[in-house]
């Protein structure tokens, strides 16, 4: 059964994890190292490392989402964001992790099967954490950075909002991990 109506005057979401502010900096740093080459780099206040991504979605099925991701027990855990990665087909330059944690992998799978439940065609490419720090690239520049680590402890529902020429992120709704953070 279809719960999602897709129209586009619904708001436009996605599941990601959510920098704090010691985070935003150390993004900050890498971003600069790039623009400093002349790469446009995605503004601060919307780094993130996507989840899920689900388009434009009605009111009736955001709470059939939020009651099935509800249920979703994670614990915290950390991503080490040691190697930046080109992406031509996207043009956009990400850091990416060498090794993944398993944790953030199981996240993303269950976050996915709530949202396909519910009814939602979603992304079938195998799953890739990343921060997308640079957008209309058209290469990928050699840059030392420090690797930066990502310590994960919540979840957040987040709405892509149009502005004049430009988007920003806002979160809409935010899940704790439960347990001890790392």
């Amino acid at each position: 059964m279809k719960l999602f109506i897709m129209q586009s005057d619904c708001p436009r979401l996605f599941l990601a994890l959510w920098p704090d502010d010691g985070m935003r900096e150390a993004l900050v740093r890498v971003s600069q190292s790039l623009q400093a080459l002349g790469c446009k780099a995605v503004e601060p206040e919307n780094f993130h490392v996507t989840l899920v991504f689900l388009g434009h979605v009605n009111s009736v099925s955001e709470g059939f989402i939020k009651q099935g991701i509800a249920e979703i027990a994670a614990e915290p855990f950390m991503l080490t964001f040691d190697q930046l990665s080109y992406w031509p087909r996207a043009k956009v330059i990400c850091l990416t992790c060498q090794q993944p944690a398993q944790q953030v992998v199981m996240l993303a799978a269950a976050l996915n099967s709530v949202v396909t439940r519910c009814g939602l065609s979603t992304d079938t490419r195998p799953y890739v954490p990343h921060v997308t720090l640079s957008k209309q690239a058209q290469y990928l520049p050699d840059i030392v950075f420090e690797p930066v680590i990502w310590h994960a402890r919540s979840f957040c529902l987040v709405e892509s909002v149009r502005v004049k020429d430009s988007v920003c992120y806002e979160v809409v709704q935010e899940w704790p991990f439960c347990g001890n953070a790392p």
